[in-house]
Parts: C-alpha cells; structure tokens; sequence
C-alpha cells in the first residue's frame, strides 16, 4: 500500500480516536488498532502521540479553510460571497464532526502547541472574511466609512460567532448546515448592513 493511503488511514483513525475520546485519553494502541496496523507502524510514519495529534490538527484546519475559500464565488456580490463562505463553513464542519470536534474541543484545551494551531487557522479564516468584509464595505460607499481596524474586529466576532454556532449545531441533529448559515446571516447581515449606511448604535 503507497505511504500516503496508509497515512491517511492512521490520520483518519487518530481523528475519530482524538475526538471521541481526546487527547490525554486517547491511546496509540486504540489508533493503530481502528487503522488495521501495528503500533509500531504508526510511531514509524508519525514520530510520537504529539505529533500525531500536530498532523490530525493541521489536516483538518486545512481542509476547512479550503473549503471555507473554495466555497466562495469571486464573481458573485458581497453577500452573495459571504452567504457562500458561511454555508461552505458549517457544510463542512457538519460532514465532518469528528475533524471539527478535533479543532473545536480537544485542540483548544489540550496545551500551547495545540492551540496555537488552531489560531493559525483561525488567522487564516479571519483574513478571509476581513476581505468579505471590506469588499462590501468599499461596494456600498465611494469612500467606507469603515477603517481597517473595525472591519478587523467586525471579522473576528464573525468567525467567532460562526465557530460558536457550529459546535451548537453538532450537537443538535435538527440543526441543517444551511440553516446555521441562514441564521448567521441574517443576524451579521443586518448589522454590516446597517454600519456601512451609517446607522450605528450610539450610547443614550
């Protein structure tokens, strides 16, 4: 069998054994025995339980943000665009929960290493919606009211909000990708819309 097919079976073993179980409690010999190989295999292809756990995290953020991007129509308008980006978000984080359990749940609260692998997805996911963001803005005024660091932090709270939404949706089988989307949408849509007119909240 090529290297690449039987890492993938190990990766894709330690995923659902990382997120079933999580990090600390997961073992190699559970691993090795869901990807029909011997552990020694495993610790000859990927080094140690850290680096492992480092591999599943950085081909699940991957494959997220790829689909987050390649989910997005360049020709299409801004709210098409981020409609688009938001429904290929919680797509993917639906068909794959254990991969989204990995990044959400066990990275996060499993040590500095881990998460900060996480937050070079989350930059990377950030930037993007920044963009989304600023186009819109630059569509709807000549000259947008909204600076650099408000469209930074408008694009945070959305990604945040996003990330939030879909370890709900997860949990709640009633809840369809589309509409987590739908409900994002509308709640960030209408804000952003409301900004880039000029109708801010101000303190009575």
């Amino acid at each position: 069998m090529p290297r690449e097919v039987r890492e993938r079976q190990m990766l894709d073993a330690a995923v659902t054994t990382f997120a079933r179980h999580g990090y600390r409690a997961a073992s190699m010999d559970g691993i090795a025995e869901l990807a029909g190989v011997s552990k020694p295999l495993v610790y000859l292809y990927l080094n140690s339980k850290e680096d492992l756990f480092t591999a599943c995290i950085r081909r699940e953020a991957a494959a997220l943000v790829r689909a987050v991007r390649q989910g997005v129509d360049p020709a299409t308008g801004p709210d098409r665009q981020l409609w688009e980006g938001l429904g290929a978000f919680f797509t993917h984080t639906a068909e794959h929960p254990d991969g989204w359990a990995v990044l959400h749940n066990q990275a996060r609260t499993s040590g500095e290493p881990f998460a900060r692998e996480v937050a070079t997805m989350r930059a990377d996911l950030v930037a993007f919606v920044t963009q989304l963001i600023a186009a819109a803005a630059r569509e709807a005024h000549d000259d947008p009211e909204l600076d650099d660091r408000e469209v930074a932090g408008l694009a945070h709270a959305l990604v945040g909000a996003a990330e939030s939404l879909a370890g709900w949706a997860n949990t709640d089988g009633s809840v369809t990708a589309k509409e987590a989307a739908a409900t994002l949408m509308n709640f960030a849509w209408a804000g952003l819309g409301n900004l880039m007119e000029g109708a801010r909240w101000t303190v009575g």
